[in-house]
């Protein structure tokens, strides 16, 4: 006698159950954790940018400047778009392309739907390493629909920039002050 091996309908169906019920488990899990890369990977990306811009500060002797451009290239506080790094020789928060001034990085803008914000227009360090005036504050990156992944970048007066972390352990991100990262 030959035996002809194969499944049964029966087993087929079982194993399209039992995928269906893992993928009804995984499923609402993949975009928190789609979101959550996408907030490491921006706050990753805007933690360098500010330390090549005191970097260069430093090395170049020069001011420094962080801001998003508008269309005639002076700092308009929509962090929304592209942020761009460059020498601010004039201290007037423009960028102006000429010899004195270079552009040095730019970050793209944010992913569509999430926020990016910051108290101030612009960030300017000083060739000390340090922000200008009373330039402290945090950016606050928060992606839509997920409020609780919310996290920030303290920048002190000194021209440090600080990382939140979850302080208290209740899964939300917190400033080196104990507030909770939050957008408006």
């Amino acid at each position: 006698m030959h035996r002809q091996s194969g499944i049964t309908l029966f087993e087929l169906m079982f194993t399209v159950a039992i995928l269906g019920i893992l993928t009804a488990i995984a499923l609402p899990n993949f975009g928190s954790f789609t979101a959550q890369l996408r907030v490491d990977n921006e706050i990753s990306e805007l933690h360098r940018l500010l330390l090549v811009a005191r970097n260069n500060a430093i090395n170049l002797g020069q001011n420094v400047t962080v801001c998003p451009l508008n269309a005639s290239s002076s700092c308009d506080g929509d962090w929304q778009e592209q942020v761009s790094v460059f020498t601010d020789s004039n201290n007037n928060q423009k960028y102006e392309a000429t010899l004195n001034e270079q552009l040095i990085k730019v970050k793209g803008a944010v992913s569509s739907g999430d926020l990016l914000q910051y108290s101030r227009d612009a960030l300017t360090y000083t060739p000390a390493g340090r922000t200008t005036g009373l330039a402290t504050g945090t950016f606050d990156y928060c992606p839509h629909g997920y409020n609780d992944l919310s996290r920030g970048i303290v920048v002190a007066s000194s021209g440090r920039a600080y990382v939140s972390s979850d302080i208290d352990n209740d899964g939300k991100d917190e400033s080196r002050s104990g507030s909770e990262i939050t957008c408006s």
